[in-house]
């Protein structure tokens, strides 16, 4: 089989909700960073290491709040674009999922050679309803997970697939 043509965007987005668990996790990677480099800063300030620049000493709050606006622009635009970019769609006899913020990930699961299907919740995910999914094959590279669905829709999903893949197991038999 050839493409004529760029692929298209699978069908279903995940959950708008997905946005917040993004901007959640998001949000707790910029306090970590910026918290970590306040101490550093703090431990750099009062070393009296002589590999120390004077002037990073003398100004060490300077590291914190670069970091700090370093990572803005980030945390306010991740969950928005990866809401963008992450979609799904059972179409036929194949799952169809795209991901990735830096980089893009295409992936088509064929569901005759899905062996298990698995949803998981964090407890983030499980405080705003939210699943994810994993389809898996016999080949790591045949594998798909689509993170930020709707719990009901993971389990719906989950069970549709289940059942299509005993179905074509049944008739290859």
């Amino acid at each position: 089989m050839t493409s004529k043509g760029p692929l298209r965007d699978p069908a279903h987005r995940v959950s708008p909700k997905a946005r917040r668990l993004w901007l959640l996790q998001a949000a707790i990677g910029f306090v970590l960073f910026v918290g970590g480099s306040a101490v550093v800063a703090g431990w750099l300030g009062g070393s009296g290491w002589s590999w120390v620049p004077s002037w990073l000493a003398a100004r060490s709050w300077l590291l914190p709040l670069v970091v700090g606006v370093v990572l803005t622009p980030f945390l306010a635009a991740e969950p928005f674009i990866r809401y963008a970019v992450h979609r799904w769609e059972l179409s036929g006899d194949v799952v169809y999922a795209r991901s990735g913020f830096l980089t893009r990930e295409w992936v088509f699961v064929p569901v005759s050679r899905i062996q298990t299907v698995d949803k998981g919740q964090g407890w983030m995910e499980r405080l705003l309803g939210l699943a994810t999914l994993e389809i898996r094959t016999a080949s790591h590279a045949g594998s798909s997970t689509i993170k930020g669905l709707d719990f009901e829709v993971a389990a719906g999903l989950a069970e549709r697939l289940a059942h299509r893949a005993e179905e074509l197991r049944d008739d290859a038999t």
